[in-house]
């Protein structure tokens, strides 16, 4: 019998501040991760055993406090993800209007102010280490009249801001100022009515595709976001959960025509946040690769844009099974069982980055206990996350003593069969997915692996080392 874990969302991470200047405080406290770092290692040791749920699904919890914000009425949100990154878009929700509450771990209520009706900001919108909230909120006050002003840590600062600057400049925002290349610090004036456009995304993101959505909502007519490649569709999902009339239609062989019809009146409604399927990444590779694993996660989303981790490992000869299915917030979700096992080296196709950009860190680390060579092909999309995530990963399997290369933007691992040296120290570059991939990986390595820095993990997975060591992991 399988013990069960009890992995409910921990207390905020700090205080929403009631004033933006406020939250300039909590941005000072997580830029300082990179001047007192916290080294966290990690070390083979027992079988992972027992049954666990991962936190909320950041992604969808970022919509649920947007949505919140620009629906009328109150939005109770369950299962809310509370850690850092979430806890930036709330604040930046109350700065803007919202009246946000929070009622015990993992639930929240948020008193809307409408499309149109977003307040001024007394000051900037902090927002730390969220790529996902900053750019989608871009694309909310970009297209409302007022000036808002977004900053970040030194993280989100290195990250480019055009790609979603461009669209909204069509729709009739101002840029006012910006750091080179379109980066934040960056102030934006929005318009006194958005301008409604056509906009074919340059590359596959669902950031571009959903603040270019989220900015439609304030223009009269219709709004249309073409993409080649299908990219996680939860905004398209929300826009209908809150009433927007949203169409949706097949474009070429893999990609999607979005249709919004703007100005809607937005109509507050429950939402429940599954299980992240991007957090369940890390204890599924952990338990594939430390030998004697059996492990259940319950309530995984399945979403088919979101699973391209699971048919991967599946095509791998991962021992991953669907124990019971249902359905939460309008997301399939799922009990997954995982069992320890020997993996195969495959060629993961560039079409399939889309569904699962995010996991590619932790999937190299599986790959490199594989047998044989894996490919993962089309990564260029990794250069321009929380770090330049291609050559983080590549000098981190180095660091274990894996041999691996960047080709061009392919990262080709050679696996060691299910036995990896280990014994490194990898650089994080302030990336939490960087740093809980390498620590998954040390508990396999016949030494162990240290990262120089655990303590941006709590922007999206603040449970991290607690569910792991209550698996039975060897992480401190």
């Amino acid at each position: 019998m399988l013990e069960r874990l009890d992995c409910a969302s921990p207390a905020p991470p700090f205080r929403l501040a009631a004033n933006p200047k406020r939250a300039n405080l909590t941005r000072d406290r997580r830029v300082a991760h990179s001047h007192n770092p916290t080294p966290v290692t990690a070390s083979a040791g027992r079988p992972l055993r027992g049954m666990l749920r991962v936190p909320g699904d950041k992604s969808i919890s970022h919509r649920a406090m947007i949505f919140g914000l620009l629906a009328v009425g109150e939005t109770r949100i369950s299962g809310l993800l509370e850690g850092e990154d979430v806890m930036a878009t709330a604040a930046a929700a109350r700065a803007l209007g919202a009246q946000v509450h929070h009622d015990g771990p993992g639930l929240w209520r948020v008193f809307g102010v409408g499309v149109g009706g977003l307040r001024q900001p007394d000051g900037v919108l902090d927002f730390g280490n969220a790529g996902t909230g900053s750019r989608l909120m871009m694309g909310v006050c970009g297209a409302h009249p007022i000036t808002t002003t977004f900053d970040g840590d030194a993280s989100l600062r290195k990250r480019p801001m055009r790609r979603i600057l461009d669209p909204l400049e069509r729709m009739g925002a101002v840029i006012v100022s910006q750091e080179d290349g379109g980066r934040v610090p960056l102030t934006l004036r929005g318009p006194r009515e958005a301008v409604p456009i056509e906009y074919r995304t340059p590359v596959a993101s669902a950031q571009i595709k959903s603040a270019v959505l989220l900015a439609g909502l304030a223009a009269p007519g219709e709004t249309t976001v073409i993409e080649t490649e299908a990219t996680r569709d939860h905004t398209e999902k929300m826009l209908a959960h809150f009433g927007a009339q949203v169409r949706v239609s097949t474009e070429g062989a893999h990609g999607r025509r979005i249709v919004l019809t703007g100005q809607p009146e937005l109509r507050a409604t429950p939402i429940v946040v599954p299980a992240d399927p991007s957090s369940a990444a890390f204890p599924i590779v952990a338990a594939l690769i430390a030998p004697g694993s059996d492990i259940l996660i319950e309530g995984v989303m399945t979403n088919p844009l979101r699973s391209g981790l699971l048919t991967t490992l599946r095509e791998m000869g991962a021992d991953i099974s669907v124990e019971s299915e249902a359905s939460e917030g309008g997301e399939a979700v799922a009990t997954l069982r995982v069992r320890a096992g020997g993996l195969a080296g495959v060629t993961v196709p560039p079409e399939r980055a889309p569904s699962m950009i995010d996991e590619y860190p932790v999937l190299a680390v599986a790959a490199a206990f594989a047998s044989g060579t894996t490919r993962m092909r089309g990564l260029q999309e990794l250069r321009v996350k929380e770090s330049d995530r291609l050559a983080a990963v590549a000098d981190g399997l180095r660091a274990a003593g894996v041999t691996c290369a960047i080709e061009g933007d392919d990262l080709v691992v050679e696996g060691g069969g299910g036995a990896v040296a280990g014994g490194g120290m990898v650089a994080t570059h302030l990336d939490h997915r960087i740093a809980m991939s390498f620590l998954v990986m040390g508990l396999a390595t016949r030494k162990p692996m240290r990262i120089d820095d655990g303590a941006m993990i709590a922007t999206s997975f603040p449970s991290f080392l607690a569910l792991m060591n209550g698996l039975g992991a060897d992480i401190a």
